[in-house]
Order: C-alpha cells, then structure tokens, then sequence
C-alpha cells in the first residue's frame, strides 16, 4: 500500500502523487499515468504492482488542474464526467506535471513511464516532448495514431486490443506499420479497450498477463 504525496509543477501548480515504493532498493523510477477515471483504485492496483516488482512509482493526480483528488467509477457518468475534465486541462499541462513526476523520482536511477487509455497517448507524446525517460509504454492510446509525426527520444511499446470499441482496428494497424520494426507494437486478437481494467469486464486475463510481461521486460533492459 502506497500513500499519496505532493508535487510541484515548473510553473507553480501543486498537485497529488500516489506514491508506491518496492521493499528494498528501487530498480528504477516508473510513471504510472491514470485513464480518464483518476488516480482510482485500479490505478493504485497498477501502481502497487510495478512497486512489488521494484519500481520507486508515483501515479500523478493530472485531472487536479480542473478538480483535486478525482476518483471515477465505469458507469455512463463517470464516463462523461472523465471525459469533461480531460477537455479542461490542456495536454501541454499534463506534460508539464508529467515531467514534475519523472524529476522527482530521479533519485531511483532511470525512469520509465506505463501510460493506460489517455495514459496510453499521453505515453506516446511524453517519449517525444519529455526528456529524460529511458522507455514509455502506452497501453490503448486513442490518439497514437494522430501524433505519428511525433518523434520519440527514448524505447517505446504499445499495446492495442484487435476488438476495442473505441480504437479502430485500423489506426492501430497504422501504428504499427507506421513503427516497426524498430518499435514493438502489439495487437491483442481476444482484447478489448482497457483490457488491463483488473476487476472490470473489459479485463482480459490472457492479453492483459502477456503484455504486463511484455512491459517488464521492456523495463528491466531499458530501465532496471
């Protein structure tokens, strides 16, 4: 169990962290960035997960420029609530507390980040606009496919579901010819949109077990 902290971003906005450290000396520092839900019980799941497999990780709160300490459930609207605050908060903003999360946990060694939904874009700009990580892993990002001009300054993996509702099979397909061979795309057949969702239908065990493995061993060769 992790407890939340707070930080300070470039341009003065504090904002919470949920914070989980592993038992003894981190591998490294990892980003853990939340769906359109918050720093919810799943994202602390996630976050106490990659803390028991080494990682120094904080969970940055990036809807607490609209509305502090946001926790959504799946419902229609928590939907549409997420959904609102995200288009209140500009991305530049969210970059900016992203890179006030890796600075603070520098002191780990190397810094990866694990980015879920809009987490999962926000992982595939952060490679590009956020010096300073050694891998960024996007899990369903939906607008992956729209930044392609982006040019990432460190490793990348994506994971896409073959059957996700709100991703077109086809822009994944993009980012994947787009990429390879030098990056690892993957497109899970039997996955839906938020197949890593534990505890929620749209968990797929299988899709969700093999790109978590997927992702650690991207971690430990790039970041500890």
């Amino acid at each position: 169990m992790g407890n939340f902290i707070e930080l300070t971003a470039k341009d003065g906005h504090k904002f919470g962290a949920y914070e989980a450290k592993p038992a003894g000396k981190p591998r490294g520092g990892l980003v853990v960035i939340q769906e359109i839900f918050g720093v919810n019980p799943h994202i602390r799941w996630v976050a106490d997960g990659f803390a028991a497999d080494g990682y120094h990780v904080l969970a940055p709160g990036l809807f607490d420029r609209a509305e502090p300490g946001v926790e959504l459930g799946y419902d229609k609207d928590s939907v549409e609530r997420g959904r609102a605050i995200r288009q209140a908060i500009s991305t530049e903003d969210m970059l900016l507390d992203i890179a006030a999360t890796l600075d603070a946990l520098k002191g780990a060694g190397k810094v990866g980040l694990v980015g879920y939904c809009m987490g999962g874009s926000l992982a595939w700009l952060s490679a590009a606009k956020v010096p300073g990580f050694s891998a960024t892993v996007g899990y369903y990002g939906g607008t992956v496919a729209a930044n392609l001009g982006e040019k990432p300054r460190c490793a990348v993996m994506l994971h896409f579901g073959e059957k996700d509702a709100s991703i077109p099979l086809a822009d994944a397909e993009k980012v994947k010819a787009a990429l390879e061979p030098g990056t690892p795309v993957f497109i899970y057949p039997d996955a839906g949109h938020a197949f890593n969702r534990f505890g929620n239908q749209a968990w797929h065990e299988l899709s969700a077990v093999l790109a978590r493995q997927r992702t650690l061993n991207l971690l430990k060769e790039k970041v500890g």
